[in-house]
């Protein structure tokens, strides 16, 4: 037999110290950012039944999960607010006294080195739980952006670092951007929730938000999940808009999306790991059927591996932790 012929690519696996030689993607701290549910009232820390180890904090608490993600490394959190009331116009969503700007004034002037970024949208402040204000039962697009404007800018004026409209309004990035640079706050980003497609894996991020829709669907807002093509258009019109930081929602089960715009475009690319992907490995490792840690660290590099440079996941905190202790992922 003629073995002078052969390739032999395991020459450079035949160890731990080759294979990290070459490793291709890298999975670190930088990387992650952690969300973070804020309630109106007080010493609360109320488990969120479907997603384990996540808990919806009040502000005199809060406190206390961000002191644990500091001690691990984690200093960038994204904030949803459950507020105290909701109403058709979505007053709460952009109020001073709401439970968003007071989160950022306090969390500000308390840890100096926290990035703060905070979710536009107002399915959370409404009765009807849609991302907009309704109009004969259908989404009033430009007047809703009226509202997102509002809520950018009290969300400015508290100190955030970075704003990210969720809502898949159209012209809300143009929006949002002229109202920041107008009023002085020209220097925040925006990380625009470009693609978020109208997926069944958010499930137990409306049982922690309180902000699933009370009819209908989000379909006419929300990208299809059939499409490809149509990302790109979504990307392209964000960039040129003035988003900063593009996002892909959800990550796992759209990661050909995330290749195909990193092939497209230079901008930062943020990815979120959803509530869905979350709880299914937490259930499923419950029962014993997968192993947690290896699952969860597959799944990220994932996201890395197909071109993410920032990734938003409730796994931040475990992640961290072996990053920590652990070469063979870094």
């Amino acid at each position: 037999m003629k073995t002078d012929l052969i390739h032999r690519p395991r020459r450079l696996r035949k160890n731990k110290n080759m294979r990290r030689l070459f490793r291709e993607n890298h999975l670190h701290i930088d990387d992650l950012i952690y969300p973070i549910f804020i309630v109106e009232g007080v010493n609360i820390k109320k488990p969120i039944k479907s997603m384990p180890d996540i808990f919806q904090w009040s502000l005199d608490r809060v406190n206390e999960e961000i002191d644990r993600l500091l001690s691990v490394g984690i200093n960038r959190i994204i904030l949803f607010g459950i507020p105290e009331y909701k109403d058709d116009q979505g007053e709460n969503s952009y109020k001073k006294t709401s439970i968003i700007p007071k989160s950022i004034a306090k969390l500000k002037k308390e840890y100096s080195n926290l990035i703060i970024i905070t979710d536009l949208c107002l399915c959370s402040y409404t009765l009807n739980g849609h991302c907009g204000i309704l109009k004969n039962n259908e989404l009033d697009n430009d007047f809703t952006l009226e509202l997102l404007e509002k809520q950018a800018i009290s969300h400015a004026q508290a100190g955030v670092d970075i704003v990210a409209p969720s809502g898949m309004i159209d012209g809300m990035v143009k929006y949002i951007r002229f109202a920041l640079d107008k009023r002085g706050f020209s220097n925040i980003p925006i990380m625009s929730y470009s693609v978020k497609y109208a997926s069944s894996l958010y499930g137990p991020f409306r049982d922690a938000a309180n902000s699933s829709p009370k009819f209908g669907n989000r379909k006419s807002y929300q990208m299809n999940i059939c499409n490809r093509l149509e990302a790109i258009k979504e990307v392209k019109l964000d960039i040129e808009e003035g988003a900063d930081i593009i996002m892909v929602k959800p990550a796992l089960a759209y990661l050909d999306i995330i290749r195909e715009i990193r092939q497209c475009t230079f901008v930062p690319i943020a990815c979120y790991n959803v509530s869905g992907e979350y709880s299914m490995v937490k259930a499923a490792s419950l029962k014993g059927w997968i192993d947690h840690d290896r699952i969860m660290m597959e799944m990220l590099l994932s996201m890395k591996r197909a071109g993410a440079d920032i990734i938003i996941t409730y796994f931040a905190y475990d992640v961290a932790k072996i990053l920590n202790i652990n070469n063979e992922y870094k």
